[in-house]
């Protein structure tokens, strides 16, 4: 499950995570979220801008695009990692 991923035990031992060659690390999925994000939310900020004229009310959106996004995406990446079609 790719919660197992995120969990360590108190142990120090890891979940159900097991290094794939190929595999991406959730740390290596989360390094692309947020810099995907960081450019994507640049992207939303100027659209909303440009469509609204109020930088302010542009930023709002950003800010709500860049934290939903990011998780969605995430879990999206997660997911494909374990589809095994097309690899």
């Amino acid at each position: 499950m790719i919660t197992d991923q995120l969990i360590v035990k108190s142990n120090g031992e890891q979940g159900t995570y097991t290094k794939d060659k190929s595999s991406e690390s959730p740390k290596r999925s989360i390094a692309k979220s947020v810099s995907w994000r960081i450019v994507g939310t640049i992207d939303t900020i100027i659209i909303s801008w440009i469509v609204t004229g109020t930088l302010r009310l542009a930023f709002s959106i950003g800010l709500v695009e860049l934290v939903t996004k990011m998780v969605l995406y995430f879990f999206h990446e997660r997911i494909w990692n374990s589809i095994k079609w097309g690899k």
